[in-house]
């Protein structure tokens, strides 16, 4: 299952990478994959795209009250896209532990991103899920801090 998940987030990065691009509906973009490759989207990564699309305002608000002198617009597509969707699951996706979420988004950023994005991504990710646990937002399998 967590090769499927990667394999979904790496799926909802392209598509909300080429919707950028594009400027093309997300719903297109997702039948022009299928008709090219072949492939349908999985269920997670249609939840990722539509999820991030849903709450897009909500989620580049925090981006940007988490990220000293980075205007969102100017941030590397690939960066500000792997944010928001870890944003995302932190923000709506009970069963995944923010852990997780992070993890992901900065192992795509090593992949995906340039030199600098794994630890800028999870600086943003890391500082968003810290102010997550102490305002007492616990999500399934996170440890909940009695300190």
């Amino acid at each position: 299952m967590m090769l499927e998940r990667r394999k979904a987030r790496k799926d909802a990065l392209e598509i909300l990478y080429e919707k950028e691009i594009t400027g093309q509906p997300l719903d297109l973009i997702i039948e022009n994959r299928l008709a090219a490759r072949g492939e349908k989207a999985s269920g997670f990564t249609i939840r990722l795209v539509k999820g991030v699309e849903e709450h897009r305002e909500q989620i580049d608000n925090i981006i940007r009250t988490h990220t000293d002198n980075w205007a969102l617009e100017r941030m590397p597509i690939v960066d500000r896209n792997l944010i928001r969707i870890g944003l995302y699951e932190m923000l709506y996706e009970e069963d995944i532990p923010y852990s997780v979420s992070i993890n992901e988004a900065v192992e795509l950023a090593k992949i995906y991103g340039m030199e600098e994005s794994s630890r800028f991504i999870n600086g943003v990710l890391g500082k968003v899920a810290s102010e997550l646990k102490e305002s007492g937002v616990k999500k399934a399998g996170e440890e909940q801090d009695t300190s």
